[in-house]
């Protein structure tokens, strides 16, 4: 491509320039008699798997329809996926408290810990201990959910689910404790029923408080609200 040609396809729209340089590459494989492949061929774009990972996509959406216990501020339940939604953000934000950690494992985890739940739906925290099943269950829903992606992929979010309900890594452990934050804040956060427990909150996850210094800093922020909350029922 000559210097004139060169500035013009650099002073053209991205599309123009890619088919301007598409087509040069193409002149300079004929005359090298060699075959240019067609970049925007579909077959080229899609991988093998590339449909089975958007069927997953599809089938986690359900995610948004499960149900969870608690209140939002506005009175209506919310949902599992606002759950994971907020609970992300947490870490998000307390990010530069958590040294020496994998956080995009963090942030991995915190999306997928209650992913099974779009198939079964959620077990309100204050029944779970009834429910000696609840992890068995919750991972056979989430194999039946990872059915539609390849190999790797299944393996790795698996695994990630595994290590969460393990609390085998401090990822693992720091993502068990915000679960429990976030739960307690959205009960104080709530428009809530009159009946509502609140001295449940008190009790609540206290055994992953010591996962990490801030997660008890906050618990005492938390646990004053809750207590506030419940005199003024």
């Amino acid at each position: 491509m000559d210097c004139l040609n060169a500035y013009w396809v650099h002073d053209k729209p991205d599309f123009v320039r890619r088919l301007a340089l598409k087509d040069e590459r193409k002149a300079i494989a004929k005359r090298a008699g060699i075959d240019e492949p067609d970049e925007f061929s579909p077959k080229k774009l899609i991988p093998k798997d590339l449909f089975g990972c958007l069927e997953f996509i599809k089938q986690a959406e359900k995610l948004k329809d499960v149900i969870r216990s608690a209140h939002t501020s506005a009175g209506r339940y919310e949902s599992t996926a606002e759950h994971t939604w907020r609970l992300c953000l947490m870490a998000v934000v307390f990010e530069k408290e958590f040294k020496n950690i994998d956080f995009a494992k963090l942030i991995k985890i915190c999306i997928i810990h209650d992913l099974g739940e779009a198939i079964s739906g959620d077990i309100p925290a204050i029944e779970q201990g009834t429910d000696s099943d609840k992890s068995v269950n919750e991972r056979s829903d989430l194999v039946s959910l990872l059915s539609s992606l390849d190999k790797s992929r299944r393996l790795e979010i698996l695994a990630l689910w595994d290590e969460y309900e393990k609390g085998s890594s401090t990822e693992a452990q720091i993502a068990k404790g915000l679960d429990k934050l976030e739960t307690i804040i959205q009960h104080n956060q709530g428009k809530n029923p009159i009946d509502f427990d609140y001295e449940f909150n008190l009790l609540y996850g206290q055994s992953y408080m010591d996962n990490h210094p801030l997660f008890s800093q906050i618990r005492e922020i938390l646990d004053a609200e809750t207590k506030k909350r419940a005199q003024a029922k």
